[in-house]
């Protein structure tokens, strides 16, 4: 039974992130800069940081999610020595949530100030600093996802195991 569920977290820990990645390359590529191309500025720059606003927060699901998976299959590695429970894959779902934090609900928060010529920072200056959040956060879920669609190591890859006892000539 401990091998079924380990499959299906692997399962899991490879889907999540493609689906998320699947997700951000479509909001980056085809929804954020369709509304620019169809409206007028202000009309699309509402619809944008709705599209936005929708993808932090599912972002911020999905993160939380990932982070779950990959400490738990992270504590199972540990338990059987094989890895650290501060995982590669730990960290990089944190950096997920990490960047989703900062470039939506920390940054975003401070354009329409900066529009209006208030604070020290400009609209633009705040615009790039959310986009390398985005793109950072983008970096990391591929990253994610890369690394957990790899075939995790069978216990039978592992030196001196074999699937079958050694076929010896039968005496004749």
């Amino acid at each position: 039974m401990p091998h079924v569920v380990t499959n299906s977290l692997n399962r899991w820990r490879a889907l999540v992130p493609a689906f998320w990645a699947g997700g951000l390359v479509t909001v980056a590529a085809v929804a954020t800069p369709a509304p620019f191309a169809m409206l007028a500025a202000a009309d699309a720059g509402r619809v944008v940081a709705r599209i936005l606003a929708q993808e932090a927060h599912a972002s911020l699901a999905l993160g939380v999610l990932l982070l779950v998976l990959e400490r738990l299959a992270a504590k199972r590695r540990a338990a059987s020595g094989l890895d650290s429970q501060f995982s590669a894959g730990v960290v990089l779902s944190l950096a997920t949530i990490f960047c989703t934090v900062l470039g939506y609900f920390a940054i975003q928060p401070l354009m329409p100030a900066a529009r209006a010529g208030q604070g020290p920072l400009s609209f633009g200056q705040l615009h790039a600093a959310s986009a390398v959040c985005f793109g950072l956060k983008a970096w990391c879920v591929l990253a994610l996802a890369w690394r957990n669609a790899a075939p995790s190591p069978s216990p039978l890859a592992q030196p001196g195991v074999t699937a079958v006892p050694p076929v010896t000539p039968a005496s004749s």
